[in-house]
C-alpha cells in the first residue's frame, strides 16, 4: 500500500504545481515522463516552504517553518512522511542522492525571509539567491542527469545562472508586492523609493548576463530535459522583455504578467524550434 500512498503524494505535488504556477506547470509537462513527476515533487516542496514565509501572515510562521523542517528531515531519514508533499520530495531526494547541503541552503534563505528585510551588500544578495533559487536549479539538475556526476558538475554553473535569472526576474516583477507589501528589498544599492530607469536598466543587464550564461548549459542537457527547460527559459525571457519595455514607475505600481494566450504562443513556438532543431 506504500506504493499507492507514494502515487497519491506525487499527485498532490502535481496539483500544487498546476495550482500555483501555470507557466512552470506547462514547462514541466514538456519534460520526459521519466523525470516529470520528480520536478513536480521539488516544486511542491519549495512552494510550500515559500508559502509559509510569504503568505501565512495570520499564523505563527516561525513555528510552522520549524515543524515543516523537522518533518522534512524525519522523512529524508525514514523515507516516509504523512505530509504528502514531503513524502514525494523525500522520494526524489533519496532516488537521486540530492545533496542535503542544497536543502539546508534553501531553508536558510527561507528563514531569512521571516525577519530580514534588506539585503544591503552584494554578498548577502548572492547568498540569498543561492539558497532561494540556485540550489533549486541544482536539485532539478540532479534529476535531469539521472546521477551522472560528471555531467552534473559540467552543467552546475549554467544551472545556477538560470536559477538566478528566474529569481531576479521574479524580484523585478514582484517589486510592488515585495517592497510595499512585505517591506523587503532584495537588490543591493537600489533605492526603491526612487526607483528609476537607470536602476531598472542595471538590474536587467545583470539578468541578461545570467540568461546568456545559462543558455550554454541548456544546449548540453539530456534530451529528456532540454525542451522543458528551454520552454521555461523562453517564458522568462519574454517576461524580462516585457519588464524592459515597462516604465519603472509602472513596475512599482503593478505586477507585470504574461497573458495566458502569449504563454501558449511561447510554448508552441518553442516546440516548433525544438522539433526543427533550431534552438
Amino acid at each position: 500500500m506504500k506504493k499507492l500512498f507514494d502515487q497519491v503524494s506525487e499527485d498532490c505535488s502535481k496539483i500544487v504545481t498546476n495550482s500555483y504556477s501555470t507557466s512552470f506547470s506547462l514547462a514541466t509537462k514538456m519534460l520526459h515522463p521519466s523525470i516529470r513527476n520528480h520536478i513536480y515533487n521539488i516544486y511542491g516542496f519549495v512552494r510550500f516552504a515559500d508559502e509559509i514565509v510569504d503568505s501565512f501572515h495570520n499564523y505563527p510562521k516561525g513555528p510552522l517553518l520549524d515543524r515543516f523542517e523537522e518533518d522534512l528531515f524525519y522523512s529524508l531519514e525514514h523515507k516516509i512522511s504523512l505530509n504528502p508533499i514531503l513524502n514525494s520530495f523525500q522520494n526524489t531526494v533519496n532516488t537521486f542522492a540530492i545533496d542535503l547541503e542544497l536543502i539546508h541552503a534553501f531553508l536558510r534563505s527561507m528563514r531569512w525571509d521571516l525577519d530580514k528585510k534588506v539585503y544591503a551588500t552584494q554578498k548577502e544578495y548572492e547568498s540569498y539567491i543561492y539558497g532561494s533559487a540556485d540550489v533549486v536549479g541544482l536539485m532539478c539538475l540532479k534529476v535531469f542527469v539521472k546521477g551522472d556526476e560528471k555531467k552534473y558538475l559540467d552543467l552546475q554553473a549554467p544551472a545556477m545562472a538560470l536559477g538566478s535569472a528566474f529569481q531576479k526576474v521574479n524580484f523585478l516583477r514582484d517589486l510592488k508586492d515585495d517592497f510595499q507589501g512585505l517591506n523587503r528589498t532584495y537588490f543591493p544599492s537600489v533605492n526603491f523609493n526612487e526607483f528609476d530607469e537607470q536602476s531598472k536598466s542595471k538590474i536587467i543587464k545583470e539578468i541578461e548576463a545570467d540568461f546568456e550564461h545559462a543558455m550554454i548549459g541548456i544546449f548540453k542537457l539530456p534530451t529528456e530535459a532540454q525542451f522543458g527547460v528551454y520552454t521555461a527559459y523562453k517564458y522568462y525571457s519574454k517576461l524580462l522583455k516585457k519588464l524592459k519595455k515597462t516604465p519603472s514607475v509602472q513596475i512599482q505600481n503593478a505586477r507585470i504578467r504574461v497573458p495566458n494566450y502569449q504563454k501558449m504562443s511561447i510554448f508552441a513556438s518553442s516546440y516548433l524550434k525544438y522539433r526543427l532543431n533550431i534552438l
